[in-house]
């Protein structure tokens, strides 16, 4: 195997022997982490939204789903995630969100 700038190895084994492929790795690598950041960032909001609806919390929950619907919008606008995955989540936050303040 040669090793040099025509090869790209991870872990040990051969992964992308054109530059292009090596470039493609990189840009996807970084595209991967820039998901991931809204991915979790909208889990997160979606998490919290829900443990403060279940402590009784409606307000600042209502601010959390807030936070997690505007989230999973720009996820969905930027292709993170698909518009009906995000249009799902919205919807079973808000159903939560009303059977929150229907208990209050």
């Amino acid at each position: 195997m040669r090793v040099g700038k025509d090869s790209f190895f991870f872990g040990g084994n051969p992964v992308a022997n054109t530059q292009s492929a090596i470039k493609r790795i990189r840009s996807s690598g970084r595209k991967r982490l820039r998901n991931q950041l809204y991915r979790s960032r909208a889990r997160t909001f979606i998490k919290q939204a829900r443990v403060l609806a279940d402590e009784g919390n409606v307000e600042e929950a209502r601010a959390a789903a807030e936070q997690a619907i505007t989230t999973l919008d720009k996820a969905a606008v930027r292709g993170i995630i698909h518009r009906n995955n995000a249009a799902r989540r919205k919807s079973r936050l808000m159903r939560m969100l009303a059977n929150a303040e229907q208990a209050d």
